[in-house]
């Protein structure tokens, strides 16, 4: 059978036998695979070294005749290492992994790789919180579902204004004016970074990030456990 490369960040990993593990990687190119590493959990294993989590790895594979191909060889290409010397952060990069694995279909577009590719690599810099990280990751995932909140007009179709304050009809996906709304102009353009893809380093450096985050997380998890569902 002809071998394939590509690259692929470990979404999943599941014991098989009694030395093997079934692999599922995130590809920017071939989507969503699940692997077959045979002898994998021997000591000697080469394959060990290049399924390592919160990584970026070269990996060769055949597909199988069913859903489960086998991996031939995997390499690190890119060791977030940071992330596993920090508990907490270690517990959120399960998180995101699980929620964008429950996200995606097996042919996901190149694009989710490219968020859990950015959200590890904002893991790995102590300088970015892991509120934020965990705020953009949603923002992203809704984004690229096609979830995207109306952040330029009102639900009547007006211009949202500076000196005006709001709140969000989830059902219309819009902010409505309310005299004392708890959205201000700083959060509606807060979300605009966000949603229009920005690195999370970009949004990090906002000042009164912190508070910013606070203040729009509720509305982006809501909508996330709305249209996504997971």
């Amino acid at each position: 059978m002809k071998q394939l490369l590509t690259k692929g960040i470990v979404l999943a990993r599941t014991d098989f036998g009694e030395a093997d593990k079934i692999v599922t990687l995130l590809t920017p190119d071939h989507g969503k695979l699940r692997l077959m590493a045979r002898g994998v959990r021997k000591v000697k294993s080469k394959l060990a070294g290049g399924i390592e989590l919160f990584s970026i790895s070269d990996i060769t594979y055949i597909n199988g005749k069913g859903e489960i191909g086998t991996l031939i060889s995997a390499r690190l290409a890119k060791h977030y290492g940071q992330i596993v010397k920090d508990i907490e952060r270690v517990q959120l990069g399960y998180e995101l992994t699980k929620v964008l694995n429950k996200a995606t279909e097996d042919q996901p577009e190149s694009a989710y790789f490219e968020i859990m590719e950015q959200a590890l690599a904002a893991l790995d810099d102590k300088e970015i919180s892991q509120d934020l990280i965990r705020f953009w990751f949603s923002s992203q995932l809704l984004r690229q579902a096609g979830h995207r909140p109306n952040l330029q007009t009102t639900a009547d179709g007006d211009k949202l204004e500076a000196g005006q304050t709001y709140n969000f009809d989830f059902e219309e996906v819009s902010f409505t004016p309310h005299p004392e709304g708890h959205f201000k102009a700083d959060d509606i353009k807060f979300l605009r970074l966000s949603f229009s893809g920005n690195h999370p380093k970009i949004l990090a450096n906002v000042t009164g990030s912190q508070k910013l985050v606070a203040n729009s997380q509720p509305l982006v998890q809501t909508m996330l456990q709305t249209y996504i569902r997971l």
